[in-house]
């Protein structure tokens, strides 16, 4: 037995993978931590402006690796099907490009799910943040079988409202929340399963989802699903 080929026994989410034409995305290994950190120093965003509501960015470097490091552990020891977050890199020609994340509380019985993104500064402009966000909801809607995709953004992050917009998200609703200079409005945005239906693309792949199913839906819920779910 490979060391890969163990760690997909013990955790099949390190198998799962979504392939686009432009990139995939996958669970990064340890040994990946480090270029996803050098991405984060190489920047992410205009440092005048926050988008994010833990301004994790603003640590310092030694800081900000070792957040980083636990934030993608946290995730995987913490995982249960009633509450689970999928930590994916998103690799372009095998080197990290940015994060694509989705998680959902009870997905089993509620069939929905939220989104989250950050794409390194070197790669923003040339349609990587779209990408991402359709490959993550090509898993959510026809692997996962969700009813719902919804997101967010403050409201003057101007790229990742397009982004939302561009892949179907319409907006649902308004709220505040924080950020470095204290709170601001943000957007929240939903895309249905009706309009992705009506939208979806059929060059994206899904690989090894069937072994880790369980973990996303939790065993009991395997009676209620209505799609078939992409291997």
């Amino acid at each position: 037995m490979t060391g890969e080929e163990g760690r997909g026994s013990y955790w099949p989410l390190f198998d799962l993978v979504v392939r686009t034409p432009r990139l995939e995305l996958r669970l990064p290994r340890e040994e990946e931590f480090a270029d996803i950190v050098a991405l984060v120093d190489g920047g992410v965003h205009d440092p005048g402006t926050m988008p994010f509501f833990v301004p994790w960015t603003d640590l310092a470097p030694d800081q900000r690796a070792r957040a980083t490091a636990q934030w993608l552990w946290g995730h995987r020891a913490n995982w249960a099907p009633d509450r689970w977050t999928l930590t994916s890199a998103a690799f372009v020609d095998g080197r990290p490009v940015g994060m694509q994340d989705v998680g959902a509380e009870h997905f089993g019985a509620v069939r929905s799910v939220e989104t989250g993104s950050w794409l390194g500064r070197a790669h923003q402009g040339h349609g990587l943040g779209r990408e991402m966000r359709e490959a993550i909801l090509h898993l959510a809607f026809a692997g996962l079988g969700a009813l719902e995709a919804l997101s967010g953004a403050f409201d003057d992050n101007a790229a990742s409202l397009a982004t939302s917009r561009a892949v179907g998200y319409s907006e649902n609703g308004e709220g505040r929340g924080p950020r470095r200079e204290g709170s601001g409005r943000t957007v929240r945005l939903r895309i249905g399963r009706d309009v992705w239906e009506s939208r979806q693309r059929h060059d994206i792949e899904i690989v090894g989802l069937e072994a880790c199913l369980d973990m996303f839906i939790g065993p009991t819920s395997y009676p209620l699903h209505t799609w078939d779910p992409v291997s």
